[in-house]
């Protein structure tokens, strides 16, 4: 759902009631996305960078795409 700043203002209370649904709802200013209205959830935590350290493998040639599937991306098939 998106609506103007000037209706969001008069509907506040109905756009939040839609937004704690699930609604998606955009606030837009001069016709153009402004804001998303999200609904406040708690037990939200800070992200602790390196928590899953030794847990997660990669294997040695993940990085190295084998030339076809490069030519099909690349339309050369």
């Amino acid at each position: 759902m998106k609506v103007n700043m000037h209706e969001a203002k008069s509907n506040l209370s109905a756009l939040a009631e839609k937004a704690w649904e699930g609604e998606t709802v955009v606030i837009a200013k001069a016709g153009k996305p402004y804001v998303d209205l999200l609904p406040h959830k708690e037990g939200r935590f800070q992200r602790k960078p390196g928590r899953f350290k030794g847990q997660i493998r990669i294997a040695d040639d993940f990085d190295r795409t084998p030339q076809d599937v490069i030519d099909a991306f690349e339309g050369k098939n």
